[in-house]
């Protein structure tokens, strides 16, 4: 029952992140001056607006990773496409590890005085918060970490480094799923889960620190 109930406050963390995190993007795409997001109403912290179907269910078969539905982007009506996508990208990433810093605060200093299922929640958002941060940092198609690096792809070469994001984002689920149920039964352990773990207990530490 207790793993139930922490289960759903996990869900709840969960929307919570996600909507604020997809919602940055919106925000700073309009901002830069791409109106695609809000007209397609993801300027918004309404969770249904953001939620993947299959994100979701791959979730709930993990119960560790999952994703939302991308924001779209259209990286013609930015005055600076490469630098402006790559801002909207790494504003998702950056609004989760703020949301963390945001909650650690009354968290850490009124911890003691607040009802358990709020200081329970607020743990949840800390930790859901910087796990959805640093996953979506990594420089694998089509999380927001591809896009961040395209700031230091030469131009030269960016044609053909946006066609390779287009094809291996198809194999994005495939290199998740096998990492979490294949590669971990035959190495011990997750590759990619060990790295989210190792990368959550550092920022986590800095975020705490910082309070």
């Amino acid at each position: 029952m207790e793993n139930l109930v922490q289960f759903v406050y996990l869900l709840f963390a969960l929307l919570v992140t996600l909507s604020v995190h997809e919602a940055a993007h919106a925000l700073v795409a309009y901002y830069l001056g791409d109106p695609t997001a809000k007209l397609n109403g993801r300027l918004t912290l309404n969770p249904i607006k953001h939620l993947d179907p299959l994100g979701s269910i791959v979730f709930l078969i993990t119960r560790t990773i999952g994703w939302g539905k991308p924001v779209p982007v259209n990286p013609n009506n930015f005055k600076n496409p490469i630098r402006d996508n790559a801002l909207t990208a790494l504003a998702g990433p950056m609004s989760n590890f703020v949301l963390a810093f945001a909650v650690a605060l009354p968290w850490k200093y009124l911890g003691g005085y607040m009802p358990d299922w709020i200081t329970l929640f607020f743990t949840m958002i800390f930790h859901v918060s910087i796990f959805l941060g640093i996953f979506n940092f990594f420089p694998i198609p089509p999380l927001d970490g591809s896009k961040i690096l395209g700031l230091i792809i030469p131009k030269r070469i960016f044609a053909k480094y946006e066609e390779f994001m287009e094809k291996a984002a198809k194999y994005f689920i495939a290199i998740i799923l096998i990492d979490a149920f294949i590669l971990s039964d035959f190495v011990g352990f997750s590759v990619f889960g060990s790295a989210m773990r190792y990368l959550h207990d550092l920022v986590a530490t800095v975020l705490l620190l910082g309070t």
